[in-house]
């Protein structure tokens, strides 16, 4: 048999090549093809709220200038808002539910205003029934002696040294509730605070504290020397 001619030859050689070449593309084409990432999940920010815009916005009060709260970025059920009175209590009382960070005022007709708080060391250390029997506008803040132990550079606010002066980066805000048992301080206290982010959480100090707007509006429903109840535990609702 005639060996292939030549040309034969190099056009077999050629689309040998051709193959061999398209395999290697086929190969570096799956190697280098682009993966398209995953697409970036941004969270949503509820829409503003009319209601919620004015109940949160900035305001003087005392001369003071207590700032707009961005209520859009805080759990939603934390914000104040009426709901069916989980508690039983007689209309007028105050409750407390510690662990769920809750504040209750009871109203009439079964219903009860509800605030987001947030809970400090003092506000896990007193539970039981007692008495608003001091309200402050805008208080003056003297840290316990027990605080400025843990905290000695809280001196200069000592009962001695006359306390920090009322402002909107004093720790109790804009009013501050005292609560007393037997005719006797607890030193459990109901008061504002400029630190929105705290609520609905267990913070570092302090007792139970609401936004300023919150604490403002609590201030002027609840009736004097009214009842409060707080609940260390789960708070279980009346049937």
């Amino acid at each position: 048999m005639q060996p292939p001619s030549p040309p034969l030859r190099r056009r077999a050689f050629l689309a040998g090549s051709l193959s061999s070449l398209a395999a290697l593309c086929a190969c570096a084409s799956n190697i280098q093809q682009p993966v398209s990432p995953e697409p970036q999940r941004l969270p949503i920010t509820p829409a503003a709220d009319p209601v919620l815009e004015a109940r949160y916005a900035a305001f003087e009060d005392d001369g003071h200038i207590v700032p707009a709260v961005p209520y859009r970025q805080m759990d939603p059920k934390y914000l104040r808002q009426r709901v069916p009175d989980p508690t039983g209590e007689a209309p007028g009382t105050i409750v407390v539910d510690t662990p769920n960070r809750f504040l209750y005022l009871v109203e009439e007709g079964g219903t009860a205003m509800r605030y987001g708080v947030g809970i400090g060391r003092e506000g896990f250390a007193w539970q039981g029934q007692g008495t608003i029997h001091w309200r402050q506008h805008w208080p003056r803040w003297k840290p316990p002696a027990e605080m400025i132990a843990r905290q000695p550079e809280l001196e200069i606010y000592s009962v001695a040294n006359g306390g920090m002066a009322p402002g909107i980066d004093n720790p109790l805000g804009a009013r501050a509730l005292y609560i007393f048992k037997d005719g006797k301080d607890t030193l459990y206290r109901l008061h504002g605070s400029p630190e929105w982010q705290s609520i609905g959480k267990s913070v570092s100090s302090g007792c139970v504290r609401l936004i300023n707007h919150d604490i403002v509006d609590l201030y002027e429903r609840v009736p004097y020397h009214a009842r409060i109840v707080v609940h260390q535990d789960e708070m279980i609702a009346a049937i």
